[in-house]
């Protein structure tokens, strides 16, 4: 499979084969979407915490007398019904939603997905930014750019998650250009996994060759 690839004035440079067992693999739901909610489980914290009627601060004594007030019997202020009392079957903070993904599964996951956007036609493959300087108004007038390319009309449309930019060697340069831009979120190829792959709308990938090379391992590692 081959594809184009642009430089940051958005004009095609060269082609690039993209190997079929990394970008033409058919889509599997299921797999997806099995190791993206047990990615999403294992990065939930769970510190939403409530306290149990022994947590609770005072109560130490009888509210009243046991009989002869009138009133409903008592034992604590500590008591779930009371107002400042405990809470029964609240969130507690010792509860563990963490999941177990087998690795295959989640390097297949993520080529699944990376193979989806291709066919979708969402993936923009850019040969360099070694000359873009780490100014905001150059990675602006670059991503401007990368509107000419026929699909990517939409991509500095002012919206959260809306291009997702991953690169082999991130340099300080490219950091400093990209951190500014809100609709576009930045992440050394090493990092890249399923999820930030669905929740963004485009994705850019820089130094084509070098990915591929990464995705490889991928494919082999046992």
């Amino acid at each position: 499979m081959k594809t184009s690839v642009y430089d940051h004035k958005g004009k095609e440079s060269r082609t690039v084969d993209l190997p079929d067992n990394i970008f033409g693999l058919e889509w599997n739901g299921d797999l997806v979407h099995q190791v993206v909610v047990a990615m999403q489980a294992n990065a939930r914290q769970g510190n939403a915490h409530t306290k149990d009627r022994s947590e609770v601060r005072g109560g130490g004594r009888k509210p009243w007398r046991q009989k002869g007030t009138g009133q409903a019997r008592h034992g604590s202020r500590r008591s779930p019904i009371w107002v400042g009392g405990g809470v029964t079957f609240g969130p507690r903070s010792e509860k563990d939603y963490s999941q177990k993904i087998n690795k295959k599964m989640r390097q297949k996951a993520l080529l699944v997905a990376l193979s989806q956007k291709v066919r979708d036609g969402k993936v923009l493959f850019v040969d360099t930014f070694e000359n873009v300087s780490g100014k905001t108004k150059d990675m602006v007038e670059a991503f401007k750019a990368f509107e000419n390319v026929a699909g990517f009309e939409t991509l500095n449309t002012k919206k959260h998650n809306n291009v997702f930019m991953t690169a082999s060697d991130i340099s300080s340069e490219l950091k400093n250009g990209v951190k500014n831009l809100h609709h576009v979120t930045m992440r050394d190829i090493n990092n890249l996994n399923p999820v930030d792959v669905l929740n963004h709308r485009y994705l850019v990938i820089t130094n084509p060759e070098k990915t591929v090379e990464f995705l490889q391992t991928k494919v082999t590692t046992k």
